[in-house]
């Protein structure tokens, strides 16, 4: 069968792919090809800057264009060489050669991939491809829904909300500063991961620069190379290195990453345990069907669709963080094929992502089930009672409200304010005690 959305094995690659789809720019084989001849290419023309070999004006124009119109037809050039050489890398190297032929351009072509090893140009055509999403998708998705959060706890900040404590009745809360917790925690987690550097190798067969070397000794290439990579890549070059980069930054990378999702799996779960409590309500579009046994059901798929999602990537992200950074010796090919599937985490959260923003849209805050829990539950403000008690210093407050409420589930405002009548205390203090409720009793309330 030909590849298609029914037919793929993946469900990133077939039931969402509509909604994935700009990620092949970043994570397919034909943007790893695209990443590879621009490196090879920047490199070839940061050779001829310092004066190793010369390349008219012309000929560098046509090179920069090549990267910037990279097509799919050049892709599948490389990909028929691959099929010859039995080397990825190599087939890049000849590709760009093949071009420079055209362009009358044969004297400079032995400086295409000179002294380089394929991790050279792999080491730095991936990262640059993390970076290039991280930057254009990643982090404005996560900061849009970190936004998202925040309009969403202004809109609801004065709203008190029975909070639970091992599942039970506890002093209330705000609902919005509920979901402000969420905010905080992302951005903190977001500040962590944006100053983690993209690290890249360069530096020939086990990181030498043998073959560089001994063709120009006088040539300081450690300086070169930093700033070939620091400059015209953007990354930052690890100096000491074997074949290949040791990957400890991109496995902080996709730690920081399965943190986010963790806190991300930690609200799913909390705004799918209110849309069990019936404290939000969802939105029902014409035609949807919740359940194809029950017409009633309004399933919160969108949130239960993102944690299995969050979960899926970081399963991934766990094995990515774990390998890479391990390598025998100077080199073993265990990285190449594991890097392949970079891709797939970042995909899962980036899905999970779009089924938060999605459910978000859905909610609807039900304040007459929120306001009948808090009144169903007077014995909340008994931590309240108790501590102004104590302020009088007035005998053994606390095991008084514990005989009175501790498991009896039927405190009402009636039943603590009788309480409150019969404590022998002045009348001020009884109306101080007697102005506390569960509605009421909501704690200091951050401006945000």
């Amino acid at each position: 069968m030909e590849l298609n959305s029914l037919t793929a094995i993946s469900p990133i690659d077939g039931r969402y792919r509509k909604q994935l789809a700009f990620l092949d720019e970043y994570f397919s084989e034909y943007a790893l090809m695209k990443y590879r001849v621009k490196v090879e290419i920047l490199y070839f023309i940061f050779l001829s800057k310092k004066k190793f070999f010369p390349i008219s004006a012309k000929t560098k124009n046509e090179l920069l264009k090549l990267i910037d119109d990279f097509s799919i037809a050049d892709a599948q050039e490389i990909k028929q060489t691959e099929t010859i050489t039995n080397h990825d890398v190599k087939a890049v190297e000849y590709f760009i050669k093949n071009f420079l032929k055209k362009q009358n351009e044969t004297k400079s072509i032995e400086w295409v991939h000179f002294g380089l090893t394929s991790q050279d140009v792999n080491n730095t055509a991936i990262p640059q491809s993390i970076k290039h999403f991280f930057e254009y998708e990643y982090l404005p998705s996560i900061l849009n829904l970190q936004n998202q959060l925040t309009g969403f706890a202004k809109k609801h900040k004065d709203i008190s909300l029975l909070a639970r404590t091992h599942g039970q009745p506890a002093s209330p809360t705000k609902l919005g500063k509920e979901i402000m917790v969420f905010v905080e925690r992302l951005q903190n987690q977001i500040q962590l991961l944006v100053h983690i550097p993209f690290s890249a190798k360069f530096g020939g067969a086990t990181g030498n620069f043998n073959a560089h070397q001994v063709a120009f000794p006088e040539k300081k290439w450690i300086n070169l190379a930093n700033e070939f990579v620091e400059k015209d890549l953007g990354l930052q070059r690890q100096q000491y290195t074997t074949q290949i980069e040791h990957y400890d930054n991109l496995a902080a990378q996709c730690q920081a990453v399965s943190r986010i999702n963790t806190i991300l799996i930690d609200f799913c779960r909390d705004i799918w345990q209110y849309i069990s409590q019936d404290y939000f309500k969802q939105k029902t579009k014409a035609g949807e069907v919740g359940s194809s046994a029950m017409p009633h059901k309004v399933n919160p798929i969108d949130f239960e669709n993102a944690e299995g999602n969050l979960g899926m990537a970081n399963a991934i992200f766990e094995h990515l963080a774990a390998k890479l950074p391990i390598s025998r010796l100077q080199r073993d090919l265990t990285d190449s094929t594991v890097l392949r599937n970079i891709g797939v985490p970042f995909a899962h959260t980036t899905l999970a992502m779009l089924s938060i923003k999605k459910g978000l849209e859905k909610l609807v805050v039900n304040e007459a089930k929120i306001n009948e829990d808090l009144d169903n539950n007077w014995a909340v403000v008994a931590e309240a009672i108790q501590t102004i008690l104590r302020r009088e210093n007035y005998p053994n407050p606390y095991e008084a409200l514990k005989d009175l409420t501790r498991g009896n589930a039927q405190i009402t405002k009636t039943t603590m304010h009788q309480f409150i009548d019969a404590l022998k205390i002045s009348k001020e203090l009884k109306k101080e005690l007697k102005a506390i409720s569960p509605f009421s009793y909501t704690g200091v309330n951050s401006s945000y």
